[in-house]
């Protein structure tokens, strides 16, 4: 089903794991992906696989904490495409150090991306979607969000709650222009992500769907159905999706 037919979407993040994954299950249902990471070999080593789906997708060199490199980028797919209809802000930095030893440059690096990051996606679609009455944001939280993150550091949990806050005083400010924000709060997903957790393993067991972590596509079928036409009456949620290891 092409439920998404030509809707222009930007992923961030796109050229691994969730965001790669999101790309492509957009494409599946008809939009044009717009790929963007700041790793532009990667991302150009990922876009094949992308088109091979739909082979109207393009990508971007994009650090989502710059905000010029933000305004630039939207405004020229707007020129060349006519519409922004999909913004999914995915891109995202973790690390593990424990709080005692979190460095200031380390957090203001998480707090950049993380947060500094999504605020510059939204102000740089917003304009566009309020104009055509219409447009789809998805922020990426995670489920350390709401329990402070068991495994992974202080101010990655901190930045992701700090994207739940956002995207409800986004969607209350874009409603009235038809514009829904949504938030998925992520388990833990079989991605690179994992990679240098310890003892993420251990926590499989405790994962009632299976005892075993989720797929990337499991995120990004979520999101495929917050940005259709299906989920136009929800706005300012958090959707969570973590084989219930979190039910709250």
């Amino acid at each position: 089903m092409k439920s998404l037919e030509d809707k222009v979407a930007i992923i961030t993040g796109s050229a691994q794991g969730i965001g790669l994954a999101t790309a492509q299950e957009l494409a599946r249902r008809g939009a044009i992906a717009i790929l963007a990471d700041i790793n532009a070999r990667k991302l150009q080593a990922v876009l094949q696989s992308v088109r091979a789906i739909d082979d109207r997708a393009q990508s971007y060199d994009l650090d989502v904490s710059n905000k010029e490199q933000w305004l630039r980028m939207v405004a020229t797919i707007h020129r060349d495409l006519g519409s922004i209809d999909i913004l999914v802000n995915n891109a995202a930095v973790s690390y593990v150090t424990p709080f005692e030893e979190i460095h200031e440059d380390e957090w203001d690096r998480v707090f950049a991306v993380n947060v500094k990051g999504i605020l510059f996606g939204c102000q740089a679609v917003a304009p566009y979607m309020r104009r055509q009455k219409s447009g789809r944001i998805i922020n990426m939280s995670s489920q350390a969000a709401k329990t402070g993150g068991l495994l992974v550091g202080a101010h990655y949990s901190a930045s992701k709650a700090a994207v739940i806050c956002m995207t409800k005083s986004f969607a209350a400010a874009l409603a009235p222009d038809r514009v829904t924000v949504n938030a998925v709060a992520p388990g833990i997903i079989d991605t690179d992500f994992l990679d240098g957790v310890p003892g993420i393993q251990q926590m499989f067991s405790r994962i009632p769907l299976g005892n075993q972590p989720g797929k990337a596509l499991d995120v990004a079928r979520t999101i495929a159905f917050l940005v259709s036409a299906d989920a136009e009456y929800i706005t300012g949620e958090v959707t969570d999706v973590n084989g219930g290891l979190l039910m709250d």
